[in-house]
Parts: C-alpha cells; sequence; structure tokens
C-alpha cells in the first residue's frame, strides 16, 4: 500500500508517541460543557462492579426459571419429595396409620406368644449352635425382639407404615425355612406360623389399603399445590428479572453515556490521530482498516478508494486506533526507520491526512493501493 502526506514534522514518530501518553481530561467540543474530571473513575468502576453483579444475581435465576419450564428432574424430584413430606403431615392420615400399626401390633404379639414362636424371637444364636454358615446364607437376619424394639422407637428410626413391619415379619420365618431342611423342626413351626400369619393379615389388609389410597391421594394433592406454588413463584420471579434487567438497560445506557462523556475526543485529537497514522507501515495501515471496519460492517476496508470520516466513527473505535497507534509508534521508537522508510513516509502523510484529519466541514478520504 503507498501513500503520501503533507505537512509532518521530520522528528514525527518521535513527537506522534508523546501525544498519545494520556487520554484528554476535559472535552471542548461539547454544547454543554461537560468537564470529565466531575466524574472521578472511581465512581464508574463502582458502578460497572454493581452491574456486573446484578448480572450474575440474574443468571442464576434465569437458569433457574428454564431449567422449571424444561421439567428439569431434579427439582421434579425436589418438589416430590416436598409433596409427600407435606402428606405425611396429615395429622388425620398420621393418626389412622398410627391406629394401624397399633392393630397390627396386636397380631404380631399373638404370633410372637404361639407355642411354636420360640426359635424366632431373638436373634439366631450362631455361636452356640455352630452355625458358621448362616450369615452366608441368611443376608438379613431377623427376629420378634428387633421388630419389638423397631415398633417402641422413639427416635424417628422406627417402622414408618404398616407394610414395613409386614415385611420383617414374613422375613423371620422366610429365612429360617430358607436355612432350614423342610423336614427339620425349625422349617416345619417356620411355615406353620407364616400361613396363620398371613391369614390374620388379609384381615387387616383391606383396612391397608383404603388408608394408602387415601395417603396417595393427600400426596397427589399436595404435588398438585406445590407445583401449582412453585410456578406462582416462578413467574412472579420472571416477571422481576424481566423489570431487573430492562432496569440494567437503562443503567448500562446511562453508564455509556457517562463514559462517552469522559473519554469523547476533540478535533485536536483527531488531527493528532491523523499526523500519527501517517508513519505507519502499510501493514500497520491495513490493521487500522480492519479496527474500523469492525464496528462498521458495510465498511469496505479493501476498496481502492476509502472514504472515512471520523466525526463518523464511535469512540470505541477512536480510542482502539489511538491505543494501536501508540503501540505502533513505541514499537517503531525501538526500532527506527531507515532513510528509504523515511521518504516513503513522507510521501505517504499527505494522502493520510486528507483521508483521516476529519474536521467540521470538511470530508476526508484515505486512498490506497494494493
Amino acid at each position: 500500500m503507498a501513500a503520501t502526506t503533507s505537512s509532518a514534522p521530520e522528528d514525527a514518530p518521535t513527537q506522534a508517541n508523546a501525544q498519545f501518553a494520556a487520554p484528554p481530561a476535559t472535552v471542548n467540543g461539547g454544547t454543554d460543557g461537560f468537564d470529565a474530571s466531575q466524574l472521578p473513575i472511581e465512581s464508574l468502576q463502582h458502578r460497572i462492579n454493581e452491574i456486573v453483579s446484578n448480572v450474575d444475581e440474574l443468571e442464576r435465576k434465569v437458569d433457574k426459571i428454564a431449567k422449571f419450564y424444561a421439567n428439569d428432574s431434579k427439582d421434579k424430584k425436589l418438589v416430590l419429595k416436598s409433596s409427600r413430606n407435606q402428606a405425611l403431615k396429615d395429622k388425620d392420615g398420621e393418626e389412622r396409620m398410627r391406629d394401624l400399626m397399633r392393630q397390627f401390633g396386636t397380631i404380631v404379639r399373638q404370633i410372637s406368644q404361639h407355642k411354636w414362636a420360640d426359635p424366632f424371637k431373638e436373634p439366631v444364636d450362631v455361636v452356640s449352635y455352630g452355625l458358621h454358615d448362616y450369615y452366608d446364607i441368611i443376608k438379613k437376619p431377623m427376629d420378634f425382639s428387633t421388630i419389638k424394639n423397631q415398633m417402641e422407637a422413639k427416635d424417628g428410626s422406627g417402622y414408618k407404615n404398616v407394610r414395613e413391619i409386614y415385611a420383617d415379619v414374613r422375613l423371620i420365618f422366610t429365612n429360617a425355612m430358607t436355612y432350614n431342611d423342610e423336614k427339620d423342626d425349625v422349617h416345619v413351626m417356620a411355615k406353620s406360623l407364616l400361613a396363620k400369619f398371613e391369614e390374620k393379615w388379609l384381615q387387616l389388609l383391606p383396612k391397608v389399603l383404603a388408608e394408602e389410597r387415601r395417603q396417595q391421594e393427600v400426596e397427589a394433592q399436595a404435588l398438585e399445590n406445590m407445583q401449582t406454588a412453585q410456578e406462582a413463584a416462578i413467574v412472579k420471579m420472571a416477571r422481576a428479572t424481566n423489570n431487573r434487567l430492562a432496569e440494567l438497560n437503562l443503567n448500562l445506557d446511562e453508564l455509556r453515556e457517562a463514559v462517552a462523556h469522559k473519554c469523547r475526543m476533540s478535533a485536536e485529537d483527531k488531527r493528532k490521530l491523523c499526523t500519527a497514522l501517517s508513519y505507519l507501515s502499510d501493514e500497520d495501515l491495513v490493521k487500522v482498516l480492519g479496527i474500523i471496519a469492525e464496528s462498521n460492517p458495510g465498511f469496505q476496508a479493501m476498496s481502492e478508494e476509502v472514504d472515512i470520516n471520523l466525526d463518523e466513527q464511535s469512540e470505541a473505535t477512536l480510542w482502539k486506533l489511538k491505543f494501536f497507534l501508540k503501540n505502533s509508534m513505541n514499537l517503531q521508537a525501538k526500532n527506527p526507520p531507515s532513510n528509504v522508510d523515511r521518504n516513503r513516509n513522507a510521501k505517504r502523510k499527505k494522502e493520510i491526512c486528507q483521508a483521516l484529519a476529519k474536521i467540521p466541514k470538511r470530508k476526508s478520504k484515505l486512498l490506497s493501493s494494493m
């Protein structure tokens, strides 16, 4: 890319580098005479931190809302568990279940007091009887004393319903029948007591089934109530989140305006920008056009003739150009150009200044050739 320049001092690389040492302290081109020094950097940083914190909180809420409406399995389990806990707190249901357990306790005592129940009242003494393989065959030993202790437990570790007791009583007899041969007396007694127990269980079973159906209905209603309440809470959260997002957008607009006032470039700064551009290499000039194109999708950076109006560029683009030029000038200062490069720079300046030194009522052009 070739370019020519005009009215640039011979020592411009060093001078241009100094021109980019710091951003301007005040904005002189505004109509309201805004003084950027009135808005401390610390204040802007504090506002940015507040917005970031609020955005993080809103992201968590949006994630929770999205999971709810996606029917997240974990949330479903939590709702179901909560509804079951609520169902268990049903006073009438608790009293009915306690009554059933008392009735079933009577059945258990009757069976445990049978004349053939002695072998099953206490845990099997495997040492005294030399039953070395007992625990290899019987994975969960059970006896009436263990069941009695569970039924009388006050620390919350006891049975929760009748079916739990029923399962353990059956286990006493099925264990005995599993370990002992069919002709063994213990096997025969266990089989006989199991039959008597099942007979009495069938008499109580209709009441148990009726209560289980009631509990299922209570649980289903509790689940529906819980889901309705949770959905209402999610809808409320979504509405509040939407309102908060709108507030944050307004805050961001205010912050952008404050930063724009703080960092707005004057016409003098833009002229300095043009002067520094005249000392860039062809490679760096291409990068400059790329920076401009980033924020202007329609900008034809590789055209043979490029029109650039600095006043139409965003403040962000102008500052990107400024910092790019500062870094480029620092590199040039460490690696001074040769005489040939200086001559090429001198030819380049006029064309670049005409393109980029935009002042009121004047349009600049950057003519480039590849």
